[in-house]
């Protein structure tokens, strides 16, 4: 064929076999059946590459010989009346024609024949046969950049969407096609987005530098955006519609078909490799709203879990062992689908209208999802975090397909049941056990505070499988292993403080604010001066340090201040104004940070109700639209008005701009650039309400947030907190907001100086403290330990134990009229023998609410 100058005979020649492999003709088959046995698509390729390379106009606008040629040949192969013997599958037209780089450019006719008379399902078909047998059919690739099964992924992909939209596209044909695609995907380095290299890039650590020693390969740029254009919105709909259409999703008392089984399986099995392949954000919102897939999904789940028999996907469709656990492909796919929807459902869709999944449904998820990340992380546990970090990056995943799976199975479940949590803290619909796997124990707990271990593993990854209570108990040991290293300031205290009652902020940040992060995490000693300028009498053996932390931060966080804002439910967030209050707002904000740290260092609860929102910044958390009801209910409402609002949102001449009103002062800020100017219409309404959720719940409060938190970090690290939620953060901080446990306490009491349980003194005074008020009970609690939370798990573990002693010299009278007096250093209560309960009832509340400082001592 080259040069064109001297090709007419080439042309008469094949314009000649277009003519005698007319169908009509009798001898079509024994032309075609020549041709093929003498590998003829093999020099048709050559011809094809070879000609592209010196390719002129065309001038006439015919059909090309050659495509006229090969359009009569694919529609004669495979269809009847054809009797065309079998040939090498290696000489095919697939393997030799469709993995010419870009066909369909250079035989446009070609594509429409292809596509449009159902003969894609035959060749189709003959591809899923050599994918089931392994069988390398392929020949050797035109350049490093073109491999000829990324060409052959795009060819088909590029044909795809027509031929599953044909009326007799079969359900067999879809099968096959899922199985091809997921093959040649599987064979693909990963195509990242820009966004989503950037982001995977910046966190990669030194291990991933070391992968296997395999070739890099980079597709060539037109390759790649030829197949992720192939994977668009009408091949998923279409795929998913002909693999599903006859599916019920009522679920059926009888169990589920093969049908069924195969149908979740190709889906499955397709869809994780395209996760991997893909990048994410150009089809997941396609499979949360206009596919059924989730419906599908967890219909084929919960059948699997009331039988408890999960059905074996084919092997041939899976590409997995047969003995891998069957629920590993359907979670690795639902997960992030079904993540993707919840971060747009609303409150009211999500509790109210129990769409996408009923409460009753999501509750039987929890338990599917709990049961398997127990299995994979500690009943049989993948290779170490590293090994399976290179394995999931790199191509050697092929060789280790159930480790890959393990891998994104577990993180993928891991994140939904950790946001299906935070939707229970939100509104209970479960009881909290329902979190929790069943095999925690002892030995798991000592375990889980040693690096490297499954334990420890688990409280990283996973750790609301872990009762609250284990996890406290963990976290208590943390902070005494990190006290003790820093033990040796006990003996020569060299940071001890004179501190004003009334400026006592002031005070303390002044002497406080420039401590190192060693001598924060040292012995810190308090002297206070009341109101007359006397030093009070006690002497702080760590009594008077509890108190002071206890007073400062009631301060400190005191709306009046105008640090803090609260919100209609008195619950504490960073005031976005609060530069326009204090020059050095931000100063204040690390150092409150520290004061915060420094209590939960210590093991002292303080009171303070924080917003759950500002709380998610202690973990580094990102805020979402069902977060803004704690902080602005109004907002919240006539956002979710405007979501499902039905007329044409433009006519409410709204913009992308947002009012801000602190101190009577209006300042309008832009939510996008050029925002002003960018009205709201019903196809960008989700963008602007998530943009002014962002506004109110991290950009606003961006600053302060972060001064607070790198104070915060100065003592507590981020894996120690990570390990609860925001509402278990709270109880942390401040303890139980319940009664105080009486009998508890009773239980953890010691006695001295003559007193005993049964002693009638004793028993008087447990009489009176079980009778007063939640209020009286608080401040009996700090004037005899210094802190008005009792111990988070219980009055066991407060060090040292209370012990209630008679106090000296108390035999005579004008004993008897003095008053109650504590040593809170030692959880000390000294207690004269009064004679009477009321008379003990009127003495120790004139005592727990004098504030008398520890002059009483």
């Amino acid at each position: 064929m080259t040069p064109w100058e001297s090709s007419e005979p080439a042309v008469v020649l094949l314009e000649v076999v277009v003519l005698l492999i007319d169908q009509k003709l009798p001898w079509a088959c024994k032309i075609v059946s020549y041709l093929l046995q003498r590998n003829a698509f093999t020099l048709f390729r050559e011809i094809v590459l070879v000609g592209k390379e010196n390719k002129r106009p065309d001038s006439c606008g015919k059909v090309p010989s050659l495509e006229r040629m090969l359009s009569l040949i694919i529609s004669h192969v495979g269809q009847k009346p054809c009797i065309c013997p079998h040939i090498d599958p290696q000489c095919s037209f697939s393997s030799q024609m469709l993995t010419i780089p870009f066909l369909w450019r250079v035989f446009p006719s070609l594509k429409e024949v292809f596509a449009t008379r159902g003969l894609s399902q035959h060749y189709i078909h003959q591809m899923a046969l050599c994918v089931q047998g392994h069988t390398n059919v392929l020949p050797n690739d035109v350049s490093a950049e073109y491999p000829g099964y990324a060409c052959l992924l795009g060819n088909m992909l590029e044909t795809a969407g027509v031929s599953l939209a044909q009326p007799d596209c079969s359900f067999e044909m879809a099968i096959d096609l899922a199985a091809v695609t997921t093959f040649l995907l599987e064979t693909l380095p990963p195509i990242k987005s820009s966004s989503r290299e950037t982001k995977e890039s910046s966190t990669l650590g030194e291990d991933d530098a070391s992968l296997p020693d395999e070739m890099e390969i980079i597709l060539n740029i037109g390759l790649e955006q030829q197949i992720i254009n192939g994977i668009n919105s009408r091949f998923l709909l279409q795929l998913t519609n002909v693999l599903f259409g006859e599916i019920s999703l009522s679920g059926s008392h009888y169990g589920l078909d093969e049908k069924e089984v195969k149908a979740v399986g190709a889906a499955c099995s397709f869809l994780h490799v395209t996760f991997n392949t893909l990048p994410l954000e150009r089809i997941m919102t396609i499979l949360a709203y206009r596919t059924d897939l989730v419906r599908v999904l967890w219909n084929f789940m919960k059948q699997c879990h009331e039988k408890q028999k999960w059905s074996s996907l084919p092997e041939q469709l899976s590409h997995l062992p047969a003995d891998a656990p069957g629920w590993l492909l359907p979670l690795a796919v639902f997960c992030p689908v079904y993540k993707h929807m919840l971060m747009i459902v609303d409150n009211e869709e999500f509790y109210e209208q129990e769409k996408p999944l009923s409460l009753k449904d999501i509750r039987c998820l929890i338990i599917i999802l709990r049961q398997a990340l127990w299995q994979l992380l500690w009943v049989n546990p993948m290779a170490h975090n590293n090994a399976v970090k290179q394995i999931t990056n790199s191509p050697a995943s092929k060789r280790n397909p159930v480790e890959s799976i393990k891998q994104r199975v577990s993180d993928v479940a891991s994140e939904l049941l950790s946001q299906l949590q935070d939707w229970n803290n939100r509104r209970q619909f479960t009881p909290p056990s329902d979190f929790h796997a069943d095999g925690v124990d002892d030995f798991f707990i000592s375990q889980a505070v040693i690096d490297g271990t499954k334990a420890n593993d688990i409280m990283k990854r996973a750790p609301f499988l872990v009762p609250f209570t284990s996890r406290v108990k963990i976290f208590n040991s943390q902070l005494l292993a990190a006290r003790q290293r820093h033990g040796a300031h006990g003996v020569f205290t060299r940071n001890r403080f004179r501190i004003r009652r009334d400026r006592i902020l002031e005070d303390a940040y002044n002497q406080m604010s420039a401590l190192s992060e060693e001598d924060l995490r040292g012995l810190i000693r308090v002297t206070f001066v009341n109101e007359f300028g006397v030093e009070e009498a006690g002497i702080d053996g760590g009594g008077i340090f509890k108190d002071f932390m206890e007073n400062i931060t009631r301060a400190a966080f005191d709306v009046q201040y105008g640090l803090f804002k609260e919100t209609a439910d008195h619950l504490l967030y960073p005031n976005p104004g609060s530069g326009m209050i204090h020059e050095q707002h931000l100063q204040f904000f690390h150092f409150l940070g520290t004061l915060l740290a420094k209590a939960m260092f210590e093991g002292i609860l303080v009171d303070i109700p924080f917003a759950t929102f500002f709380l998610s910044k202690l973990k580094q958390k990102f805020n979402y639209l069902n977060d803004l009801p704690s902080l602005d209910p109004e907002l919240y409402r006539h956002l979710i008005f405007l979501k499902h609002y039905q007329g044409d949102i433009s006519e409410l001449e709204l913009y992308f701009v947002i009012v801000n009103n602190e101190y009577g002062e209006q300042t309008e800020e832009e939510l996008l650039p050029g925002g002003r100017n960018l009205r709201v219409t019903n196809e960008n309404v989700i963008t602007f309400i998530h943009l002014v959720s962002n506004h109110r719940l991290n950009f606003q409060i961006r600053q302060q947030s972060s001064h607070f938190l790198r104070g915060f970090q100065q003592l507590i690290q981020k894996d120690w907190i990570d390990m609860f939620n925001e509402h278990e953060l709270q109880l942390l901080i401040s303890g139980s907001l319940d009664s105080l446990d009486v009998d508890d306490l009773r239980l953890h009491t010691n006695y001295a100086g003559g007193y005993h349980s049964e002693h009638y003194v004793i028993e008087m005074f447990w009489e009176v403290l079980k009778g007063f008020s939640l209020e009286n009970q608080k401040k009996f609690l700090k004037f005899v330990t210094g802190c008005s939370r009792g111990p988070l798990l219980g009055f066991k573990f407060l060090e040292p134990l209370f012990c209630i002693q008679r106090a000296a010299g108390s035999a005579s009278e004008e004993a008897l009229d003095r008053l109650p007096t504590s040593a809170t250093c030692m959880n000390l209560l000294k207690l004269p023998p009064y004679r009477s309960k009321q008379q003990l009832e009127t003495k120790l509340l004139y005592a727990i609410n004098a504030e008398a400082g520890f002059d009483l001592s």
